[in-house]
């Protein structure tokens, strides 16, 4: 079942919650920190060029993507759904920005350079169920990353499926959209399903229903660190995402960064290398 169809056009009125700006400037400082990205979108050496390209990973409907652009990021938007892509589009065009969206899955990645930075959070990568694609994925990060680039992609735990969100119900009401999100966790393939049900206003006291049904695996943070690795990619940062400290058996999620590796300064860009 496809999924982020019909919930795009509420998507954005559920996470108008989600600490977006608290994100970008994290994202902000760990590639101050660790890349080799700088907000310098008018450079005019290709190799400064592909250096300062961002892309967003599992984009939405472009709100981080929009925020990032205007720190003075070159942005690259990619998500697999297209209802949320048009609406990441409206946002584009309302905004002025300049930012290229994709329609790829993530477990095809094709990017047309090396790019300085790759990003993903808000727990995409857990939609990958199976570990050899986040091993395909990870290492086609790797692949583009520019020389020194940086990965920088959360995730949820085994130990929120299993222990905080695994077999609950949550249900929100709005003005003009409510929702019941229905989980359902199964220990031995480490999988949670939840079963969206929205109810949106179509005009007057109507509401049109619809359901979606998602899957995602929770991960362990040695299997995660032990992938990257194993993508060619050297860890450089592991933290608890909702604290900043240490990563203890009771994170429910995990930011990693990661470093690539596998390139030298010499090389000009992805075109060159293949």
């Amino acid at each position: 079942m496809k999924i982020y169809q019909d919930f795009a056009e509420v998507y954005d009125q559920f996470m108008d919650n989600t600490p977006y700006e608290l994100w970008g400037e994290r994202l902000e400082q760990l590639i101050r920190k660790y890349g080799v990205s700088r907000p310098e979108r008018d450079a005019e050496d290709l190799l400064e060029s592909e250096r300062n390209l961002v892309v967003d990973l599992g984009c939405g409907t472009g709100t981080l993507t929009e925020l990032m652009y205007r720190k003075g990021y070159d942005m690259i938007g990619v998500d697999v759904s297209e209802s949320m892509l048009n609406i990441a589009m409206e946002k584009k065009a309302a905004s002025g920005s300049e930012i290229l969206y994709l329609q790829q899955d993530m477990r095809e990645l094709e990017l047309y350079s090396t790019v300085g930075t790759v990003f993903s959070v808000c727990d995409s990568v857990n939609y990958l169920l199976e570990e050899d694609e986040l091993l395909e994925l990870f290492t086609a990060v790797n692949t583009y990353l520019f020389p020194g680039g940086v990965f920088i992609f959360d995730f949820n735990t085994d130990f929120k499926y299993r222990e905080i969100i695994g077999d609950t119900v949550i249900a929100e009401n709005r003005e003009d959209c409510s929702f019941i999100w229905e989980n359902f966790y199964n220990p031995e393939e480490e999988i949670n399903e939840y079963d969206l049900t929205v109810f949106v206003r179509d005009s007057g006291d109507r509401f049109r229903r619809f359901t979606e049904t998602h899957f995602q695996r929770g991960y362990t943070v040695e299997k995660m660190t032990c992938l990257v690795q194993q993508a060619g990619m050297e860890i450089l940062e592991v933290t608890d995402a909702d604290t900043g400290g240490p990563v203890t058996d009771r994170s429910q999620r995990v930011y990693i960064v990661a470093g690539e590796s596998g390139k030298t300064q010499g090389e000009t860009g992805f075109a060159e290398k293949r």
